[in-house]
């Protein structure tokens, strides 16, 4: 366990907030192992262009996870099978779009992870300058550059880098923790917990 990509969302979420957690409209559309995860690449795109995000695959660092705002937009893809391509040519990780994307397909086979709210065959145009690392919003979350993005099958979370090394040791520390104890031991443990919180509501049954 020495990077986020070897924790799941799963314990990253009991370690944060709700704030901290996308929507589950942004899924993965291709496959989610290895898990992804890495340093945030913020885009923002106008709504139909997707000029920004071509922009990005030549500027986003090896190992970044590239995240995109489009503000709301579901009818223009962002992102095609040669951008994704070139991207992970460039050594991205990633990609974590609020939109849709197309050449589905091609991602798929060169197994490169996208989540995304679904595809779509229509291009953007590339006539209008968004932004490049300002703070995003993707999937109801306040995404900045260089927070810690980790996805997988059961969903996207960010972790603020101001909170890099502590949401990471506690994470860690829960996942061991979680992982020593047997079904034995959390069963007793959850029957007694459930059973006082049933006898405080004054549950009888």
């Amino acid at each position: 366990m020495d990077t986020f990509a070897d924790v799941p969302t799963t314990t990253l979420a009991d370690v944060l907030s709700r704030e901290n957690v996308m929507d589950l409209g942004i899924r993965p559309l291709t496959a989610t192992s290895p898990r992804l995860a890495g340093p945030a690449f913020t885009v923002r795109c106008p709504p139909g262009d997707n000029l920004m995000v071509h922009a990005a695959i030549y500027r986003a660092g090896p190992g970044s996870v590239i995240v995109v705002d489009t503000g709301g937009d579901v009818d223009f893809a962002v992102a095609g099978g040669n951008v994704m391509a070139v991207a992970q040519r460039h050594g991205v990780a990633g990609l974590v779009v609020d939109g849709v994307i197309r050449d589905l397909a091609e991602a798929r086979d060169a197994g490169f992870p996208v989540y995304a709210r679904g595809n779509v065959p229509i291009p953007g145009t590339k006539n209008a300058i968004g932004a490049h690392n300002a703070p995003v919003r993707c999937g109801g979350v306040t995404v900045h550059a260089g927070d810690i993005v980790v996805a997988d099958e059961e969903g996207i979370v960010v972790v603020p880098a101001a909170r890099r090394d502590e949401v990471f040791t506690t994470a860690r520390a829960k996942l061991a923790k979680d992982e020593a104890e047997t079904l034995d031991e959390w069963e007793r443990a959850h029957r007694a917990r459930i059973d006082k919180a049933l006898a405080e509501f004054g549950f009888e049954g």
